[in-house]
């Protein structure tokens, strides 16, 4: 076992190195830079543009070196905890992305948390009693949500919301509560208010995981291993919980690799319609700003979390079933 997550530990290095390459080749790809797209809006305005000032605030972010120079400085300044400077807010990367990379991981977290809970109880439901109606209404709600956007979702409730309880749902937390040092009053209002982006995240993820959980339940229930279970007498709760569930909990444990990245760009446009303080609105500002170090240092954290969760999943599969173990270099 220490081998194995030894391995899939050092795969990490070399995958997180192509992420942050492929990050900042893709936020280079538009044409210009940020200063560019500042003379643009200051021309679009009537402002005179001081060609010597320009010169000089390129020189100052570093912005007159090569493309390459630019991505060893920025992976470099990385790994010691530097960021770099956002162009757009002037301040340091780190002081920006600090806290709302916190709640993002608590959104996060708490989504695929709720992902796991609700789709792993509905599905296991569901699957043993197969054609019933609550099978069919599930199957109804499972589709709904798989079809339904997230930021439609989002605005459906706000919507209803304010018809029917004449109250607003948007943000992470109270007004009151921005821009304010942690305390207890502050984590309770986010708690107050984390229900509905979790919700609203999740509901296309727990769908989904709804219906494959019930299909490979379905796919092991007709395995002759649990026609034997049965014609030894076994009670059928023990039987289900002992062989045909644990079997099909593999796939469902792996699909947190592809769960989260789907919960964490869903949440980009959800954290703009219903307001969050999340990594989501700033990171959007930042690509249309072309503010460089601050969408690629979001982008990175959004990585090194879907990384990690993806180990994670790994690892919970490793200690699930051992012939993962052994075909993965465990004992070799």
């Amino acid at each position: 076992m220490f081998s194995y997550i030894a391995h899939r530990l050092l795969v990490m290095v070399p995958t997180l190195l192509a992420i942050s390459a492929l990050v900042f080749i893709i936020i280079q790809l538009p044409p210009g830079d940020y200063i560019e797209t500042l003379i643009a809006e200051m021309q679009a305005r009537g402002e005179a543009v001081d060609l010597g000032q320009i010169e000089a605030l390129k020189r100052n972010y570093g912005l007159d070196k090569s493309a390459v120079e630019q991505y060893v400085t920025w992976l470099f300044g990385m790994l010691q905890g530097d960021f770099g400077w956002s162009f757009e807010f002037n301040r340091p990367v780190s002081e920006l992305i600090g806290e709302r990379v916190l709640l993002t991981f608590v959104v996060t977290f708490t989504t695929i948390l709720f992902i796991w809970v609700v789709s792993f109880a509905i599905g296991t439901y569901v699957a043993t009693r197969q054609y019933s109606v609550s099978d069919h209404i599930a199957t109804l709600i499972g589709y709904l949500g798989l079809a339904t956007p997230n930021f439609l979702l989002a605005l459906l409730l706000m919507y209803l919301a304010n018809q029917w309880f004449d109250t607003s749902i948007g943000g992470i937390m109270d007004d009151e509560y921005r821009n304010e040092p942690w305390s207890l009053a502050k984590a309770g209002s986010v708690l107050e208010h984390l229900w509905i982006p979790v919700i609203v995240i999740g509901t296309s993820g727990t769908a989904g995981m709804i219906r494959r959980l019930r299909a490979n339940l379905l796919d092991e229930l007709q395995k002759q291993y649990v026609v034997t279970g049965r014609a030894k007498g076994l009670p059928p709760r023990k039987l289900l919980w002992k062989y045909p569930l644990r079997m099909a909990l593999n796939p469902f444990i792996a699909d947190i690799g592809s769960i989260l990245p789907d919960v964490v760009s869903g949440s980009a446009i959800v954290a703009v319609v219903l307001n969050l303080d999340i990594t989501g609105r700033m990171l959007l500002d930042a690509l249309r700003a072309q503010d460089m170090y601050l969408a690629g240092s979001f982008l990175m954290c959004l990585a090194l979390l879907v990384v990690i969760g993806t180990l994670i999943s790994d690892l919970m599969l490793a200690a699930l079933d051992p012939r993962i173990r052994l075909t993965g270099g465990a004992t070799r």
